[in-house]
């Protein structure tokens, strides 16, 4: 009897093994000291690919930019960056979709919110938050608010930006009928380059736990 308790045990704990149930080693502290470099500086952004907000329909920037200011910090989650300027199109390079051209009216400013860094990547991961826009596709209007995941790479300056459903909402439709309603859970994905304003420089995301 004992023989079969010893090998029923052995067995149990292999399996639970296979199966990646064993106890696992404590996650590394998040990190509540976040140095920004250059700081305090000024930043611009400038869209690498297409810039997307899809509200039921896709609608698609070409030309997008952002500005604001950036600045080490402390804290989890830490605001490293306003983003105190955000634009979807330019002159001759509206936004567009099925119902027609897209105007998107910022209210800023947005924060650049950092929640966790992969030392071995140099990657932050973090949120757009405080978001507000105001949308006009065609004559369909309506209010987005919310925030956006995103993460930033210190290799590339590339702040990439992809929120799930959920993170954004959608208020005071107007003329959309059941294409954009308050039930709508709105997406925005792109990416953007972002340089230390008037260089080519790419700015710094360091988090640390001292």
């Amino acid at each position: 009897m004992k023989k079969s308790i010893r090998r029923s045990a052995l067995v149990v704990c292999a399996a639970a093994s296979a199966l990646g149930l064993t106890a696992a080693p404590s996650s590394a502290a998040p990190s509540t000291v976040w140095t920004v470099s250059p700081s305090p500086a000024a930043f611009e952004a400038t869209n690498v690919g297409n810039i997307v907000l899809i509200a039921t329909i896709p609608m698609t920037c070409t030309d997008s930019s952002a500005a604001g200011t950036m600045a080490s910090t402390t804290g989890n989650p830490g605001d490293v960056a306003d983003i105190d300027t955000m634009n979807f199109s330019a002159p001759g390079a509206p936004c567009t979709s099925v119902l027609g051209n897209v105007t998107t009216t910022s209210v800023t400013p947005w924060d650049v919110v950092a929640e966790d860094y992969d030392a071995a990547t140099g990657v932050t991961t973090g949120h757009i938050g405080n978001v507000e826009a105001n949308v006009s596709a065609g004559a369909c209007t309506f209010t987005v608010t919310g925030q956006a995941s995103a993460t930033y790479s210190n290799d590339t300056g590339i702040l990439a930006v992809d929120s799930t459903a959920g993170e954004l909402s959608v208020s005071d439709p107007q003329n959309c009928g059941a294409i954009v309603t308050e039930n709508t859970q709105p997406t925005f994905q792109g990416d953007y380059a972002v340089r230390v304003q008037g260089t080519d420089d790419i700015p710094t995301i360091v988090g640390s736990n001292p």
